[in-house]
């Protein structure tokens, strides 16, 4: 490509492909002030959440869903937001959300 082109736009398939993608991550954070481990590690899983309510309402459901399967969720980042509508009424609010929780340590023999 030369200098100063713009790149192509990527394509309405290749779009959907990359958000149908399951996001597991796992980050690690280094040494704690109190001491007790070397390094803690947190996973964060995308989930996605529904309300005829409110986006409010889809954020506080997806948690409480996933809360009920994963102990030690600490936090969520929405990714994104969106409505499905029908006639410009909105008919149901979608959250996309990254959770993370801590992974759990058992004592080594």
């Amino acid at each position: 490509m030369p200098a100063g082109a713009l790149a192509p736009p990527m394509t309405m398939a290749r779009k959907a492909m990359r958000k149908e993608r399951p996001t597991t991550r796992v980050a690690t954070v280094s040494e704690r002030s109190d001491g007790r481990h070397e390094h803690r590690t947190a996973k964060v899983v995308e989930i996605i959440g529904s309300s005829r309510r409110s986006f409010e309402d889809a954020v506080r459901g997806a948690l409480q869903d996933a809360s009920a399967t994963t102990r030690g969720i600490s936090g969520a980042h929405v990714v994104s937001m969106s409505v499905k509508c029908r006639d410009g009424e909105v008919l149901e609010y979608k959250v996309d959300l990254r959770v993370a929780f801590g992974i759990e340590r058992t004592a080594r023999p």
